[in-house]
């Protein structure tokens, strides 16, 4: 009996060191209108916070929709995060930090690939623990097939573009006469740079370097 009660102590030890790590939580929270308060997500994310005793830094988008990428204190928190100043990023509920799934991916493949922790506390959502981090594998794997999808939806794009006998790729700038092909090559002989002569003809420098290379010459 007694020994079983010194492995359940050793073990609820064991788990309090290592959820209990001290580390730097950004709390974000957020609402749609200035009516509106965080108080009730800043209360829970600070008790939350507290528990797992972490250090804590708010970020406070009041009177932000969720809509816009653009907020003032989400782009402080993802300055922070990328200069390794937080450990985890923990929030109210996954909708305050992103309100598309595109947004989410592309925070949370930040947030793995610096290896920083994301926590939702309404979703239960923690990857500090052994169990939440097979979110972060889901995600990218979510990611990963919109990739996919993105990528086969633009071949198919370009594919049908071709039978349809468009052009594909960027239009160029200009076009040369032969009487202008001449007085490049020539002013490139005589010592004329090619970014000099780009900006003089209104054309990019790979279109006067192969407008002047030997090749394009021998033709």
């Amino acid at each position: 009996m007694g020994q079983g009660q010194g492995a359940e102590e050793v073990e609820e030890w064991s788990w309090e060191e290592t959820v209990s790590n001290k580390k730097i939580a950004a709390i974000y929270v957020r609402c749609s209108t200035a009516e509106q308060e965080t108080d009730m997500q800043e209360t829970e994310l600070r008790e939350y916070c507290g528990r797992r005793g972490w250090e804590q830094i708010l970020y406070r988008d009041k009177g932000q929709s969720g809509a816009k990428q653009d907020r003032p204190a989400l782009n402080l928190l993802l300055s922070d995060l990328r200069k390794r100043k937080v450990d985890v990023i923990l929030v109210w509920s996954l909708d305050r930090l992103a309100r598309s799934l595109k947004q989410l991916l592309t925070i949370s493949e930040e947030c793995r690939s610096l290896g920083v922790d994301l926590v939702s506390l309404r979703q239960n959502i923690d990857t500090t623990l052994p169990a939440g981090r097979l979110t972060f594998q889901i995600l990218g794997a979510v990611a990963e097939f919109e990739r996919e999808l993105l990528r086969d939806r633009v071949k198919a794009g370009m594919a049908q573009a071709r039978r349809a006998g468009k052009r594909i790729g960027r239009p160029a700038l200009r076009h040369f006469g032969s009487a202008e092909l001449e007085r490049i090559r020539l002013l490139r002989r005589e010592g004329a740079s090619v970014r000099q002569l780009a900006k003089e003809l209104g054309t990019t420098q790979w279109m006067v370097a192969k407008l002047t290379a030997p090749s394009a010459n021998a033709g």
